[in-house]
């Protein structure tokens, strides 16, 4: 146990992982629409999109579209999704500074989702960080199945462990540690979180949880009290992995903030903004999102309220 931060990075990933599993494609402009309201909310980081190829995830073939079209604030980091150089020539094409690449800690996961091997994955993103790195961009290692695989069932630490010294090896700026199928209780954290503190800092750790068994929040209280000061998470709980079958949402980000918001930790994120932008998404997608708050706050009408920073 260490002291609780006084103070959280939120980062929001909606635009991307939020919205690559829906079937229906959601026109640009509201995508955009979607980004500008998260944008009005404060956050410090927004997922927008993913240069990976439309075959693969139709939902963002916009990506070149969407990218530079967003009203990009100084004080926010815009990262997109990249799989491999072609990705990130069509990134650089669109102006991206900052980038995040993906693989698994399960080799049966790694081949569902972009069908290679972990070292294949990771010598495909060799030349994708070095030239992100020659460009000056911010570089996440995202690490998907770190608790459970939907193929392989439980997942070791140290299988985590060495798939994260691999991406620090190539170089990448920060890890983002992900329940993928949203299996994980508070006790798996505790035990991985130190072993990945010991090799990248906890400054540079983030962790990523799915909601769907409902543990996401104890997690995140988990991994507060090791010292863990950044998460992701979704506007409405939108989101879940088209490759890890019966996975819900991500943690959503309204939940998340009225967590931490009551226990006197910072954000510098206004949490009505936030549920505008899950209000709008919701009408766009045309059915309930599944945040908790959002719900709380639409039916009382309280959609102005809440938005302590």
């Amino acid at each position: 146990m260490t002291e609780i931060p006084r103070r959280v990075r939120v980062v929001e990933v909606g635009p991307r992982d939020g919205l690559q599993n829906e079937k229906t494609i959601i026109p640009t402009e509201d995508k955009l629409r979607f980004i500008a309201l998260l944008n009005e909310a404060g956050f410090p980081e927004i997922e927008v999109t993913s240069f990976v190829s439309p075959k693969a995830i139709p939902q963002l073939a916009d990506a070149a579209e969407v990218f530079p079209a967003v009203e990009k604030k100084p004080e926010t980091r815009y990262p997109v999704l990249v799989p491999n150089m072609r990705g990130m020539e069509r990134a650089l094409a669109a102006g991206a500074q900052a980038i995040a690449v993906f693989t698994a800690a399960s080799e049966s996961f790694t081949r569902a989702n972009i069908n290679m091997t972990i070292a294949q994955s990771i010598e495909a993103f060799r030349p994708v960080v070095e030239t992100a790195k020659t460009n000056g961009m911010h570089v996440r290692g995202y690490i998907s199945t770190t608790f459970g695989c939907p193929y392989e069932g439980a997942v070791a630490p140290q299988q985590v462990v060495a798939v994260a010294d691999q991406l620090l090896a190539l170089g990448v700026d920060e890890l983002s540690i992900g329940d993928t199928i949203g299996v994980a209780t508070p006790n798996q954290v505790t035990d991985l979180v130190p072993l990945l503190a010991e090799r990248a800092g906890l400054e540079r750790l983030a962790l990523h949880f799915h909601d769907t068994r409902g543990t996401a929040l104890a997690n995140v209280l988990a991994a507060l009290h090791l010292g863990v000061s950044t998460f992701d998470s979704s506007a409405g709980g939108a989101g879940g992995c088209p490759y890890a079958p019966g996975a819900a949402g991500n943690l959503a980000t309204e939940d998340l903030l009225y967590m931490l918001h009551g226990m006197g930790i910072q954000t510098g994120i206004d949490l009505a903004a936030v549920v505008r932008a899950s209000a709008f998404l919701a009408s766009v997608v045309r059915r309930p999102l599944t945040s908790k708050y959002l719900q709380a706050a639409l039916s009382a009408g309280e959609a102005q309220n809440g938005g302590v920073r």
